[in-house]
């Protein structure tokens, strides 16, 4: 298993770029599967807590029944748009894939779902300068980080 602490190690630069994208704004997208294998997206909030990347839900809710049944998830940052006129000034955008684990919350008194992420991948997409192309960085447990420019 993969917690933010131990990728941030591995690579801290790119960890800290991530980072502050997915604190950029309060909410993300979280997508996960429904009984039927059908992809669900919602709204979602993330906190950094203890070396791992925490999610909260209301207990009972689609969210948080997809994850029981099934751990995998994908994490999408707030997006926000580059100034006009400037595409290569965009932040640009960070994902994270996983598994979702059931977590405890320190403050038992919330009543919420808590699930930590097991990080299989994380990738960080931006325009490249000059803006005539992507830049797509990526990284796995395995594979380390990569880079990939996209015409």
């Amino acid at each position: 298993m993969t917690g933010w602490d131990e990728f941030a190690a591995a690579e801290p630069e790119f960890a800290a770029r991530v980072r502050a994208l997915l604190e950029a704004q309060k909410h993300m997208t979280l997508a996960t599967l429904r009984r039927d294998g059908s992809p669900r997206i919602s709204g979602t909030e993330v906190r950094f807590e203890d070396g791992d990347v925490v999610l909260g839900m209301m207990p009972g809710s689609r969210k948080a029944l997809d994850l029981g049944r099934d751990p995998r998830l994908a994490l999408h940052s707030p997006t926000v748009d580059a100034p006009e006129g400037d595409p290569s000034a965009w932040l640009g955008d960070a994902k994270i894939a996983g598994l979702a684990v059931a977590a405890s919350d320190p403050d038992a008194s919330r009543d919420a779902a808590h699930f930590r992420i097991d990080i299989t991948e994380v990738v960080l997409t931006r325009v490249g300068s000059p803006a005539d192309h992507l830049v797509i960085e990526s990284w796995h447990p395995r594979r380390g980080l990569e880079r990939l420019e996209r015409r």
